[in-house]
């Protein structure tokens, strides 16, 4: 077993130190802050932070002989071997936790749910405590956005109405072309037809106003 002991966490180079999602400080003891410097225990805690893919809150893992008796520690605890931790179940489902952390290698398991925290260690194998409560849902889920009904979207509204008059406007554009044209008795009826043609791009620029609005409030009411 490869250790090193550090007088404080301070004095660790940082070249030494090859567990990314964790620091010196986290894992020396809480009341001196010496640190016995395990490494194959500390591998294995990283191979369970890889595994479960979010933080491990560490309560405790090494502990000087005189912080361990401070707080009533095992006299042969393996915190003292700094191949222990007590990690919080804040951020985690006990069950699933308990099963990634068998699965790298832990073999000793303590459970304190009044205290909120699962004891891991290299062993040997054992188990004391009683198991957390089983959680009818480990965590809330996410309630995704609420979404507009197609029919009902004021972007779709919006954007319907602009492409209606767009063709609306074209359409008219055709005509007085034509009657200009091929039919010289109804030439008076061009002049009208043309404000027809100008309604329709007033009410398709309307249509563009209301798809930009409706897309900008969407997006203030974190809507996408």
């Amino acid at each position: 077993m490869t250790t090193t002991f550090h007088r404080h966490w301070r004095d660790v180079r940082e070249s030494a130190w090859r567990w990314p999602n964790f620091s010196p400080a986290e894992i020396a003891c809480r009341g001196t802050g010496k640190l016995l410097l395990n490494e194959p225990a500390l591998d294995r805690l990283q191979a369970l932070r890889d595994r479960l893919g979010k933080p491990l809150i560490v309560r405790s893992a090494y502990r000087s002989p005189e912080h361990n008796r401070t707080v009533g520690g095992a006299t042969r605890s393996k915190h003292l071997d700094g191949a222990a931790f007590d990690i919080a179940m804040a951020n985690h489902d006990p069950v699933a936790f308990e099963a990634a952390a068998r699965e790298v290698g832990f073999l000793g398991f303590g459970f304190y749910p009044r205290s909120g925290f699962i004891h891991v260690d290299l062993g040997p194998a054992r188990q004391w405590g009683e198991r957390f409560p089983v959680r009818a849902t480990a965590f809330a889920a996410e309630t995704p956005p609420a979404r507009e009904v197609l029919a009902d979207s004021r972007t779709m509204k919006g954007g319907g109405a602009a492409g209606v008059a767009t063709l609306g406007a074209a359409g008219v554009e055709v005509a007085q072309s034509v009657l200009a044209e091929t039919q010289t008795a109804i030439l008076p009826l061009v002049p009208y037809l043309d404000t027809l043609r100008w309604l329709f791009i007033a009410v398709a620029l309307g249509g563009i106003a209301v798809t930009i609005y409706a897309r900008l409030d969407d997006w203030r009411r974190g809507r996408r």
